[in-house]
């Protein structure tokens, strides 16, 4: 029971991290498939983890069957095998000048009809179609090509190159479709942001076996910086869950100071006037000038240096928040 209790406060963290991202700087994400989204990738980690289906359907309180028919209807179309329904729907509008919902219903006729619903209205809330009302008759049709790059210019892609460049860090080298497959994109708009990427020597290309791949080793995000603050999120959240996930697939019998993977979360209370406020308060500047130094050193060494086939990726996460308390008309500074 206690790991229950445990995830479901993670989950309900993660949750309320969600919807701050979602809703943060007045915009509304829009949230349509990501608890379809979030089933399945658990299911791929649980099967990456070599847990039998069986078990898998177990640990989510579904039947064999049940489980092996839900993984189906969200991964991909009846109709059309081997694709997604949301890929399959979105093509079928961009072959027509516009579809009724019942000429969509009747052309995936195999598909269950509220999942299809449900992938027209993820289709419009991410402006990829449009819906039009005529009479009591519902009509959608593909988002034409030059309505996208306005929408596009609309929102701007400020901070997108930084948060691709986030995805690739640490991680093995990955394909164009790798990465459009994480950052929930295009190809064809990833391409052009990894060109750009590869031209400021922030990513690396590499060619193995007649396959173009990006790596990244470094990702450094300025302080105080405009743009680039999603990819900052990101690395955080990853740096936090890599140590949980290192210290649960290593738990030492005894906890010691001198042991190289944990954390440790310290919270000290102070006011104006406290003879230790600026003590406490600068001690991040100060951790932050001293660790963007080591880093700064060591990656010049490795730059000229010959990297062995297995080394030791050392993570270290520093966070600070700043919370009033006593008076509800301050807000949470972080």
């Amino acid at each position: 029971m206690t790991i229950e209790t445990l995830i479901h406060a993670i989950v309900r963290q993660t949750t309320i991290l969600i919807a701050q991202l979602a809703t943060s700087r007045g915009l509304r994400a829009p949230l349509a498939t990501v608890a379809n989204q979030v089933f399945l990738d658990l299911v791929e980690e649980l099967e990456r983890q070599r847990v039998s289906r069986k078990v898998s359907a177990d640990m989510f309180g579904l039947g064999l069957r049940t489980y092996r028919r839900k993984i189906q209807r969200l991964s991909g179309s009846a109709t059309e095998r081997g694709r997604s329904l949301w890929e399959a729907i979105l093509e079928y509008l961009t072959t027509r000048a516009s579809a009724t919902r019942e000429e969509i219903l009747e052309r995936f006729y195999n598909d269950d009809e509220a999942q299809v619903k449900a992938v027209l209205h993820d289709l419009c809330e991410s402006q990829l179609a449009i819906a039009s009302t005529a009479g009591a008759s519902v009509s959608y049709r593909a988002t034409r090509g030059d309505e996208l790059i306005a929408l596009q210019v609309a929102r701007g892609d400020q901070g997108l190159s930084d948060l691709i460049l986030a995805l690739t860090f640490c991680e093995p080298p990955l394909s164009v479709a790798e990465i459009a497959s994480r950052a929930q994109l295009g190809t064809e708009q990833v391409q052009p942001l990894l060109d750009g990427l590869v031209g400021e020597g922030r990513l690396e290309l590499i060619e193995r076996e007649g396959e173009v791949l990006y790596r990244a080793s470094r990702l450094v995000i300025p302080l105080g910086a405009a743009a680039g603050w999603e990819a900052a999120v990101f690395d955080h959240f990853k740096a936090l869950v890599t140590t949980i996930i290192s210290r649960l697939r290593d738990v030492p019998t005894t906890p010691r100071l001198a042991d190289t993977t944990g954390g440790s979360t310290y919270t000290v209370s102070v006011w104006p006037g406290h003879p230790m406020a600026n003590e406490v308060y600068g001690t991040l500047q100060r951790f932050r000038a001293e660790l963007s130094d080591m880093r700064d050193r060591a990656a010049k060494i490795n730059e000229t240096a010959t990297v062995p086939d297995t080394y030791d990726r050392v993570v270290v996460y520093v966070g600070q928040s700043v919370i009033s308390e006593g008076d509800e008309e301050h807000a949470q500074k972080e």
